[in-house]
């Protein structure tokens, strides 16, 4: 009987733990956010938070490192359904940029960093007079920066609420746990 309350419990409140963050969020806090690419000297963007209003999806704007605001950057329309919205820019220099998504109605679907690194060395092809076979060697040149490796959400920009729902369930489940191992450790009685 004490085993099935027991579990009667903890099943309750698992389930209240569970419907915290969705309670908590609200549907004023779903993200969907932005996708960011490059590929060479083509940055790209991709996102599905904007809605059409007056023909228009929205613009994305990509700022270099000493710009700051929207305005500053080289600002493309977006383009595309009701599914997905994409922007891209040609052309870009090696560095570090900021891409910025501002929907047509004033909302901002997101912000990522994105860094362009120079376009790969084109393939250089050598034969040697000492074989019959010529022989081909490709060469790339290395990222200059490597990934942004310490950006655990890089795909998608989580906001201070979804932060602090994540600190208090991690916070509650380490209480349970204390409260639970501690009840267990005492002497058992009838």
């Amino acid at each position: 009987m004490r085993t099935t309350r027991l579990l009667l419990r903890s099943g309750l409140t698992l389930a209240a733990a569970a419907a915290l963050p969705t309670w908590l969020a609200g549907p004023s806090a779903a993200v969907t956010g932005i996708s960011v690419s490059t590929i060479g000297t083509t940055v790209s963007v991709v996102t599905s938070a904007c809605t059409q209003a007056n023909g228009s999806w929205g613009n994305a704007s990509l700022l270099n490192s000493g710009q700051t605001a929207f305005a500053q950057g080289r600002q493309v329309a977006l383009a595309g359904t009701t599914v997905s919205q994409s922007a891209a820019w040609s052309g870009v220099s090696p560095g570090t940029y900021t891409v910025v998504v501002v929907c047509s109605n004033g909302g901002t679907a997101g912000t990522q960093s994105v860094i362009v690194s120079s376009a790969p060395a084109a393939p250089t092809t050598s034969s040697t007079t000492r074989s019959a076979a010529p022989s081909t060697t490709t060469r790339s040149a290395a990222p200059s920066r490597g990934v942004m490796g310490g950006l655990g959400g890089a795909a998608r920009d989580y906001g201070p609420l979804t932060l602090g729902v994540g600190a208090a369930l991690v916070g509650s489940g380490v209480i349970a746990t204390g409260w639970y191992l501690r009840k267990r450790s005492k002497p058992y009685r009838l």
